[in-house]
């Protein structure tokens, strides 16, 4: 299975655009995180991606084909909110798989139910909410999927389990696999995505590879003795995409010369000034978080 094209998809229910003209393309052995604050579209997105709600405009194709019956052999999803069967334990829900799925690998789903501690004849009823995540994360990859579409799908786990997640789907895309992963958790998603959009009340707001998003920008951060911090010039600066103030503490996201801005930080009166690299976290915000715009920058407080 190749590329997942999303091209202007929109969904909408009733009056509420939830989705608004979403185009994205997914490429082949990737993992692609798909970010967004609550609300923002994520869901009904990975929805109409698998038939499971009717777009009102656009398409969806894989490898240049529409969805189709014989696809869904090769596709695993993990949804948001569990849909597991209640009065049905573990073990009968992999008897289900085995039975649905040619690719089943009894093997594997052992593996699996080992690797996250869980017992086959727990019922569902009884589980909490991190085993039922593992087992519906067990029920995915035990079928050795080429696509995988995952919505949220370390919730409840405690960190060794969501590290375990994360593993399989940095290793599920190494072997070829392409994987769509929604999460809040963002270090999660930097650490396995190399593709990420940004959805925002339905819109695509930041689209690209992680590498190419993060390049030549930078983090310059300082802390000064008092709040009353001299912004003018530095408002006008066209080497800062962004100033963030709070309290006495001042950063910069800056587009170039990160050495200089650091220089004149410190000739305002910082105390205390360091570089860092951007992260996924600072580009989310950048992308989403209120602000007012200025000549050159955008300033949030």
């Amino acid at each position: 299975m190749s590329t997942i094209s999303i091209e202007h998809l929109s969904k909408s229910y009733g009056t509420f655009l939830a989705v608004d003209d979403v185009t994205i393309e997914i490429p082949t052995g990737s993992v692609f995180g798909l970010l967004g604050p609550n609300g923002a579209g994520k869901t009904t997105t990975f929805k109409c991606l698998l038939g499971l709600a009717r777009a009102t405009s656009g398409e969806v194709r894989f490898g240049g084909q529409p969805l189709t019956p014989p696809l869904f052999e090769s596709i695993a999803y993990v949804p948001e909110r569990s849909v597991l069967y209640e009065w049905m334990n573990g073990a009968e829900h992999l008897e289900m798989q085995r039975r649905t799925f040619k690719r089943y690998d009894a093997k594997r789903a052992k593996q699996l139910m080992d690797l996250f501690s869980l017992d086959p004849r727990k019922r569902v009823r009884a589980m909490s909410k991190g085993m039922r995540s593992a087992l519906a994360v067990v029920m995915s990859f035990s079928i050795h999927p080429e696509t995988l579409v995952l919505d949220e799908p370390t919730s409840g786990l405690d960190p060794v389990n969501q590290r375990a997640v994360l593993n399989l789907i940095i290793e599920s895309a190494a072997q070829g696999a392409t994987v769509v992963l929604s999460s809040h958790q963002i270090g999660q998603v930097e650490r396995a995505a190399d593709h990420i959009a940004v959805l925002q009340k339905g819109r695509v707001i930041l689209a690209g590879a992680v590498d190419d998003l993060k390049s030549d920008r930078k983090i310059v951060e300082g802390i000064f003795p008092s709040e009353g911090i001299a912004l003018d010039g530095l408002r006008r600066d066209s080497r800062i995409e962004r100033l963030d103030q709070a309290g006495r503490i001042l950063r910069l996201t800056v587009t170039a010369d990160g050495g200089g801005l650091a220089e004149t930080l410190s000739q305002m009166g910082a105390q205390s000034v360091r570089i860092v690299d951007l992260n996924l976290e600072d580009i989310f915000l950048n992308a989403v978080a209120p602000g007012v715009q200025t000549a050159n920058v955008v300033e949030a407080r």
